[in-house]
């Protein structure tokens, strides 16, 4: 029975880590320099060298892609602006 919940524990564990692999918000900071982007809900995001940076304003959506353990960033999305 044990096994069983120990079992249970880890996929549980493993299937949570795999649902964090993007963050999606609005950018509060943005630090050209250092490539750190801000998002409006307080998490930082610091964007490697190997890893293109479109062009991003504070104000603009964006989702930021991370690898599986979700602490690795591998791509950037600015969302398009609606129409009006």
């Amino acid at each position: 029975m044990n096994k069983l919940i120990l079992a249970a524990a880890a996929i549980a564990l493993f299937s949570g880590s795999a649902l964090a692999s993007d963050a999606s918000g609005i950018v509060a900071r943005f630090n050209a320099g250092a490539r750190v982007i801000t998002l409006d809900h307080g998490g930082s995001y610091t964007i490697p060298r190997d890893v293109a940076l479109p062009s991003i304003k504070v104000g603009e959506k964006v989702t930021i892609l991370l690898n599986d353990e979700g602490d690795v960033v591998r791509n950037v999305f600015v969302s398009p602006q609606s129409m009006m």
